[in-house]
This record gives C-alpha cells, structure tokens and sequence, in this order.
C-alpha cells in the first residue's frame, strides 16, 4: 500500500459459483479490511478489484471469463489500477488466463489465500503474480460477511476424493481433507459473537469430515452438537451429504437435536444402477431407496439433485428415474443437463446426448418436481412454525422456516399487524402454498 496516501485504497470483490467459494471470497475480505482498505460494494469506486472465479461446469466458466473482462473495462471507466483472479477457474487455467488476459494483475488458486497480501505486494513492485501452489488449505482470518448479518455458512472441508467420473472438483481442489474441529467451533463462536444465529455448515462433501482426523471415523454428528451448544446459535444446518456416507449417528443427530435443521441434502444424481456405475457413484438404486425410506422414516426434509443426458442415458432409464423422483417425493429437487468436462472420465465416454434431448428430459422432470412441490407445500397449510424474518420487499415481509436452506430454497411470504425486525424469529401459521413459496400469518 502507497505510504504517501492520506486516505485507503478502495477494494471490490465479485465471488461467483458455489458457498463455499463465497466463504473463500469472505475471508480474503477479512484480510483486506485488516489491512486497512476501504471495501466498496460499487466497482466503478474501486481501484483494486479481485474476481473469484467458478470453473465447475461450462456455463460457470463462461461467466467467469465475462465477468472479468468486465471488470477489466473499469481500467478506462472507473478508478480501477489493480484487477486480480483468484479461485477455480484460474486454479484450473491460470497459464492460459496469464496469456489471453494482460488486463489481468495477478492470479491466485484455490490453496493459497494466505499469500494474497504477498500477491498484491508483488503487483505493486510491477510484477505479476501467479500462485498456484498447494498452499494452507485452511487459514483462520476475521471474515466480512456478504449474507444478510444473522446466518453465515462455515466450510468444513475441501476437496473432494470421490472421483466422480463428471466432475472436475478433485482436479480443481485436490483430494478430501478435514478442517481441524477446534477450529470450525471457534469460527462458530466468534459468529455468534458477532451477531449470527443461523450457520450452514457445507463442502463438497459434508458427511465424511473427520475421516482424516485422528481414528478415521466420521465427526459430522459431533460437530453438529458441538456448534448447535455455542451460546447464540439458534439453527445449525447441513448441506451437501454424501448417500453412503450418512451413518444412522448422523441421521439421530439430526432428527433429535432441536437446533439441528430435520433437514438432508443428498445429492443422488440418478437411479438407475448401470448410471450410477458409470458416474463412479456408491451403492445401489435399492440401497438409495432404503436410505430415503429411513430418512422419511424419521420426518426429515429431503434435498436432492438430479443430472439428465448423462452419456449412454437411454430413454428408459430417463423413464427410471422419472418414476423413482414421482415414487420418492422429494421436498425439493434441482436438477442440471450433463455438462462435458475437459480432463473428466465422462467427457470421454461414447455416446454423449444430443443437447435438444437434455433440454426435452429436464423440462420433463423438473415440470414433474413442480407438481410434488406443490401438493407437499400444500400440505403445510395449517400447520404453525418458527420464520426467521429476512426482509421486507414490495409485497411485504418475508422470511424462511428452519426447512428452508438459505438461497436455495423458497421463502415463506408473511402478513403481520406490527412491524418486524429482519433477523428474528417469530411464530407464524401456513396461510398458503404455491409451487415454491408459502404464505404465512404471524401469530
């Protein structure tokens, strides 16, 4: 930072792709502030701005390649002097970023956030950086939240050594490795010191964390009741579960800590059995069946995902998996057309579907989905629960239950005789339910 300055020097981020990229993007936000510059919301104030990037699918890295180049325009129509790439996509191709992008300062990957002020100490001497190395997974820096103040997600771990054979994570991010637990709780604590009473805890696998830790068993459960005990807390939630690695310790928790969102999400991916194999995903179609029988078994709320146009899906096994999504019911089901990528199995597979046949079949299922959504949100109506106030727009206040994950999910729309306060908790009746949302009167 120039010494000569009387006043600090203005700094923007844009985070794209996932939740956790977003915690990434939070903690180097920290560092900056720490460090004494002046965080703008507006680009064309900033003169330093950091682009984190998501190259998981093809549609993700087409953003990110826009999204910098218009940034980089705020060189001619902005106060910008420094632009940086850190995340995914430049973890995956910083080489040729370097090459095709000389509006670009500095390029940072996925393992080496610890080193952003040497990086940007490096731009100021002229240079231009770029860390790739596999650097500290994990750093404890102060975080400058980007979620409304009360709810925060929390990573837990990175990388991923599932292997499945569509996805580029473990050549991005490297294989599994587990947060150290006294860590997540201290990050937790000082949250909720700060304010927060909703945390999420994600990775790209959640359920196997602590597998690398000390006896190999998974702590996911543990770590759950240890979060949901800090003073503060008022709901813990979990995303992104793995199928076999779900322990039945895992589920009790769950179902029976009342901090603890009743609340799984299981990305499954398909059904049928040759797919699956072919996706290097474990276990069974019946082993997935018995487990969403237990899971509905103990009242939780399901969340899945589904891919569609998988190289080889036959118009059978599409039907498959459309009578297994109409069998399972689920709350709430995403679902993405198969999207080729470079240096994964799949990609390399024969047989690949036409993309008009991709479009055909998630039309098919997500106007399936719509339908379950709609009677199971109906049948809500009635029924009383607690709604974390999150705002108010031009149809009034709204807010979510604690069976709503934040952005994901659909919000519950209120009617009140007095004025609420975003981030508190109020007791509320289901009034009504479309497709996606439900309307409630606060009791």
């Amino acid at each position: 930072m120039d010494k000569n300055r009387t006043s600090p020097r203005t700094v923007g981020m844009v985070s794209l792709g996932c939740a956790k990229n977003r915690v990434d993007s939070e903690n180097m936000l920290g560092m900056l502030r720490d460090r004494g510059y002046e965080i703008v919301s507006d680009p064309a104030e900033a003169e330093i701005i950091f682009v984190n990037t998501c190259g998981f699918i093809e549609a993700a890295k087409e953003e990110s390649i826009e999204t910098i180049f218009e940034m980089a325009r705020y060189k001619q129509t902005g106060r910008l002097k420094q632009l940086f790439v850190t995340g995914c996509l430049a973890q995956r191709y910083a080489g040729a970023l370097a090459e095709e992008m000389p509006e670009v300062d500095g390029f940072m990957g996925v393992a080496d956030y610890a080193r952003l002020y040497d990086m940007m100490d490096a731009a100021d001497r002229g240079e231009r950086p770029v860390y790739m190395e596999d650097g500290a997974r994990f750093f404890n820096s102060g975080r400058v939240l980007t979620t409304a103040p009360w709810s925060a997600y929390v990573k837990i771990s990175d990388g991923c050594d599932n292997r499945c054979t569509y996805c580029a994570i473990p050549l991005i991010r490297g294989g599994y490795a587990s947060r150290p637990f006294d860590d997540i709780v201290d990050e937790c604590r000082r949250l909720a010191g700060e304010g927060v009473t909703e945390i999420t805890l994600i990775a790209q696998d959640t359920s196997r964390y602590g597998c690398d830790l000390g006896d190999g068993h998974y702590r996911l459960a543990e770590l759950l009741r240890a979060v949901s005990e800090i003073e503060g807390v008022h709901w813990v939630r979990v995303l992104y579960c793995y199928p076999d690695s779900t322990e039945d310790a895992l589920l009790d928790e769950i179902e029976n800590n009342p901090k603890v969102a009743p609340y799984l999400d299981l990305p499954l991916q398909h059904i049928n059995d040759a797919l699956l194999r072919a996706m290097n995903r474990r276990g069974s179609a019946d082993w997935i069946r018995n487990r969403i029988a237990e899971c509905k078994r103990r009242g939780l709320t399901m969340r899945t995902t589904m891919i569609v146009g998988f190289p080889g899906e036959t118009d059978a096994q599409f039907q498959e998996l459309m009578d297994f999504v109409r069998d399972a019911r689920f709350d709430r089901l995403g679902a993405f057309t198969y999207s080729p990528e470079e240096g994964t199995p799949a990609a390399r597979m024969k047989n690949q579907i036409d993309e008009e046949v991709k479009a055909q079949r998630l039309d098919q299922l997500m106007m399936l989905q719509q339908g379950i959504s709609m009677e199971l949100l109906q049948a809500r109506v009635g029924t009383e629960c607690e709604v974390l106030v999150e705002g108010r727009d031009e149809d009034g206040w709204y807010g979510r239950s604690i069976l709503e994950a934040p952005e994901s999910d659909g919000c519950i729309h209120l009617t009140a005789q007095r004025a609420l306060t975003p981030g508190t908790y109020v007791r509320a009746r289901i009034t009504g339910a479309d497709a996606y949302d439900l309307t409630a009167e606060v009791l």
